[in-house]
Order: structure tokens, then C-alpha cells, then sequence
């Protein structure tokens, strides 16, 4: 593929911890995406932001504040994880639908495709900047802004199943499944309003397993052993 958007999970990169960074974590990320990018592929990465909040834990915060607390969680993320493919060798920047000062620049499609022009991964922080929107819907929303090729989630789990795997021991996993699929079986691949979002505007779905080796380069690569949501 040309161009895609890879969704990290921001509890995936604290490893272990579950909280914060887990450092050897986000180089093996880096390691694996700059694979990618050396071989011609354009990537845009979105980063939750559970790793450090998640806003509707929170009975006593306001949602809109507590859904901005986690805008600027992905912001911490993306410049951290920014740095460190960086320190790979990488050329990045980080886009956020509103101003941080000179700490990002302020996404467009424009920008976006000028820096994939020269060679650079773009993080698109912040969500979609505005409450009631999951860093899902951000992911969706980027990918069909830069009409990327398919959508790349790298999740704690190796894809999607009929039912919790960690709750049913019998679950049994989806080689394939459409995204009519995951929103009338309620799967929660991704929330309702992406998968929506995924369905009018044909835009493919390839979830995997970020902990399992290598996993990035084989999924984008064609060795892939998770499930892709058709569409």
C-alpha cells in the first residue's frame, strides 16, 4: 500500500506498566515503521490516549473537560512517540486540530500531504478536537481525509472475535468479517460512529496484535494473521 493510517493504542505502548511509556515497547515500533517508510510507505499514526486517561472513568468531571484531558493525553503521546522514531532515524511531525503554540502544527490536508511528500510520518494528535468524539472517530476521520489505502489497528488483541476472548474461553476469532458485521454484532472493533464513518466511505479495516513479533511490517506487508474488516 501507498499510504495508511496506523492506530496505536495508548495502553499498548506503556507495555507492562499499563500506564506512562515503556520505552523498548515504542523502539520496536519505531524499528518496525521506519521498515516501512524505507520501502516507500506513506504512514499517518493515530495514538489513544489510555495509557494516561480515560475520560469517562470520571463521574465527577465534566465531560467536556474530561474528554480534553484526553486530547492532550494523545498530544503527550504523539510527541513522545515522535521523538523516539526520531531517534530511529525517521523524519516526523505532529499535527493537532487546534494550536499548541509551537509545540505542533495545525492540521490540513494541505500540510498533511506535504510532508508525506518529503518522506514523513505524520502524527495526527489531539482527536478530532472536539468532546464526544473517540480517538476512533479521529482515526477514521484522518484516514479518509488523507485518502489512505486502509486503516491499520495495532491492539492488544491478535483481531476481532464473536465475543471476549478474555471473558470466553471459546471465542472464536474472524478472519474476515464486513463492517455491516461488526455494527449489527456490536464487535467493538472500533465505536459505532468510525464504524459508521468506515462503512459510507468503503474505507478497510486490518486489525491485528501489536505484541506479537514483528507484527507491523507483516500486516502491512501482506503477512497478515489478523482480521480484516471488509467493506
Amino acid at each position: 500500500m501507498k499510504r495508511i493510517l496506523l492506530k496505536l493504542s495508548g495502553e499498548a505502548l506503556a507495555g507492562e506498566k499499563h500506564t506512562g511509556f515503556d520505552e523498548p515497547t515504542v523502539t520496536e515500533v519505531a524499528k518496525q515503521v521506519k521498515q516501512l517508510v524505507d520501502a516507500g510507505t506513506e504512514i499517518g499514526i493515530v495514538i489513544g490516549g489510555g495509557n494516561f486517561w480515560r475520560g469517562r472513568t470520571s463521574e465527577t468531571i465534566d465531560r467536556t473537560k474530561a474528554d480534553q484531558i484526553g486530547m492532550l493525553a494523545t498530544v503527550m503521546n504523539c510527541i513522545y512517540v515522535s521523538e523516539i522514531f526520531r531517534s530511529v532515524g525517521m523524519m516526523t511531525q505532529v499535527l493537532t486540530p487546534f494550536e499548541c503554540g509551537s509545540f505542533t502544527k495545525l492540521f490540513s490536508k494541505d500540510r498533511a500531504n506535504k510532508y508525506f511528500g518529503k518522506g514523513m510520518v505524520c502524527f495526527f494528535a489531539g482527536g478530532t478536537g472536539h468532546p464526544y468524539f473517540s480517538t476512533d472517530t479521529a482515526t477514521v476521520l484522518r484516514a479518509i481525509e488523507i485518502e489512505a489505502e486502509g486503516i491499520f489497528l495495532a491492539k492488544a488483541i491478535d483481531g476481532v472475535y464473536d465475543s471476549d476472548p478474555k471473558v470466553n474461553p471459546n471465542a472464536v476469532k474472524y478472519d474476515e468479517v464486513s463492517i455491516q458485521e461488526v455494527i449489527d454484532k456490536k464487535l467493538a472493533v472500533v465505536d459505532l460512529t468510525a464504524s459508521v464513518m468506515c462503512m459510507e466511505n468503503k474505507m478497510p479495516m486490518y486489525v491485528f496484535g501489536l505484541n506479537e513479533e514483528n507484527s507491523i511490517v507483516k500486516a502491512v506487508s501482506g503477512e497478515f494473521s489478523g482480521t480484516k474488516v471488509t467493506v
